[in-house]
């Protein structure tokens, strides 16, 4: 099972989970974001989720953090079954930034309904779309035990306001949340998790002022505006305060 914790200064999300959680995620992610091209409109978001599949396989390939747990089963239990064994099973985790996963919690939600269009899928029964909501819900879940039950409730209320779609979305300024939310101290963070859901499904004058400004650029170099970056750094991996 997928678990979700906040990270201990409030830098993004711990996900955890076995090879085979990991592995049933990455596929499914894989397969409801379609193939390169299949939605066109979303190929900023679709990177971004691809971003997120390429840290699930390298924690499936030890590239990652790990943890053991116990397996639940008591030392009468392992008797009866006539076994011997650890108490503790080995799982897997990688972090992930705040924005980064809220970004993803919602552009999963346009990619769920392209995939549903298909003449083939079965929105009640198929397993991509469970696998995906259920790692949704996880996200929800952790959210709900990090930040105050008003702000929770506001934030959902924020997240379904808006009619929030992520075609032609100009990710450069998720790289600016992003680096911007790294930068602040714990307590800063932890206020501003629900600010940042907000910012991103409002897609506001911050977003529209920077769309411009890349749009603008894109004409002048005569180029694609993906192939524009956003131009601060992200900082080491090693060196955030997670």
């Amino acid at each position: 099972m997928i678990e979700m914790t906040s990270t201990p200064n409030y830098a993004g999300m711990t996900i955890t989970g076995d090879f085979y959680d990991f592995d049933q995620l990455y596929e499914a992610l894989h397969r409801i974001v379609g193939g390169e091209g299949e939605y066109p409109a979303y190929s900023s978001a679709r990177l971004r989720v691809l971003g997120l599949c390429y840290d699930i396989r390298h924690a499936n390939m030890g590239h990652r953090e790990f943890i053991y747990k116990d397996h639940g089963l008591s030392i009468e239990t392992m008797q009866w079954l006539g076994t011997v064994g650890p108490s503790k099973n080995l799982y897997l985790s990688f972090n992930t930034y705040y924005p980064e996963i809220l970004f993803i919690l919602m552009a999963l939600n346009d990619f769920i309904d392209l995939y549903q269009r298909k003449p083939e899928v079965h929105s009640k029964w198929d397993l991509t779309v469970l696998t995906v909501r259920k790692f949704q819900a996880t996200i929800n879940q952790c959210l709900r035990e990090t930040i105050p039950p008003q702000t929770f409730k506001l934030m959902m209320k924020n997240m379904n306001k808006y009619s929030v779609h992520f075609q032609y979305y100009f990710d450069q300024y998720l790289d600016q949340l992003n680096i911007r939310f790294l930068e602040w101290n714990k307590e800063k963070r932890l206020k501003n998790i629900s600010i940042m859901a907000k910012r991103i499904a409002e897609q506001g004058k911050e977003y529209q002022q920077l769309k411009e400004e890349i749009s603008e650029a894109a004409f002048k170099y005569n180029c694609n505006p993906t192939e524009l970056r956003y131009s601060k750094e992200y900082p080491e991996y090693e060196e955030i305060d997670w």
